[in-house]
């Protein structure tokens, strides 16, 4: 269990170094399969990714519950509905990247890019806003993320799944290029010569 917390914390420093999230924004989990039912560990609330401990990532079961000292993100539910709806997914990255968030807090898209795997749709997929930490948002993130990897929350920020925590960070620096690209695209194109 060390190993897997250690690697929280290993991936939460580099999302927070690479600006992915700041102050106490942003949270990330992984899926620990188990004979006897999976445990989720899970960055905790109120807390910023850049300083987190052993003792502060949180276990909990697939019902929420904590099996561990400590409050898991306010996120919580959000994942674990992911989770349940996706057992190929066994990590999450939630964040509030600046580019990417900008997009989520405008009327334009990210176009899904080469470079991190087979495009499907043309766009990142996108949910309606709902309040962060609720049960809104967890049932509509599990139900509109389908088969994709990466899920733009509309004013609020990204969510980015895969099989492991690596992969789920690589992807979430990859959407935050592609959408700083993305705008510096949009601010040459409308510059008048």
């Amino acid at each position: 269990m060390k190993k897997n917390i250690a690697e929280i914390i290993n991936i939460s420093n580099e999302i927070y170094d690479n600006g992915l999230v700041s102050g106490k924004a942003g949270n990330i989990s992984k899926r620990i399969k188990g004979s006897t039912g999976d445990i989720v560990a899970i960055t905790p609330t109120l807390k910023s990714l850049s300083n987190l401990s052993q003792e502060d990532i949180v276990l909990v079961d697939m019902d929420g519950n904590a099996l561990t000292k400590g409050n898991p993100s306010s996120e919580v539910n959000m994942h674990l509905e992911i989770y349940k709806k996706r057992p190929n997914v066994n990590a999450i990255v939630h964040t509030h990247s600046t580019y990417a968030t900008g997009f989520a807090f405008s009327d334009k898209k990210i176009k899904r890019l080469e470079g991190f795997g087979q495009i499907k749709n043309p766009y990142l997929s996108e949910i309606k806003y709902e309040k962060p930490g609720s049960d809104e948002l967890a049932k509509s993130a599990s139900e509109s993320i389908g088969d994709e990897d990466v899920l733009i929350l509309k004013n609020h920020g990204v969510i980015c799944v895969s099989d492991n925590l690596k992969e789920a960070k690589l992807l979430a620096v990859f959407v935050e290029e592609t959408a700083k690209t993305q705008f510096i695209t949009h601010l040459l194109n409308s510059v008048e010569e």
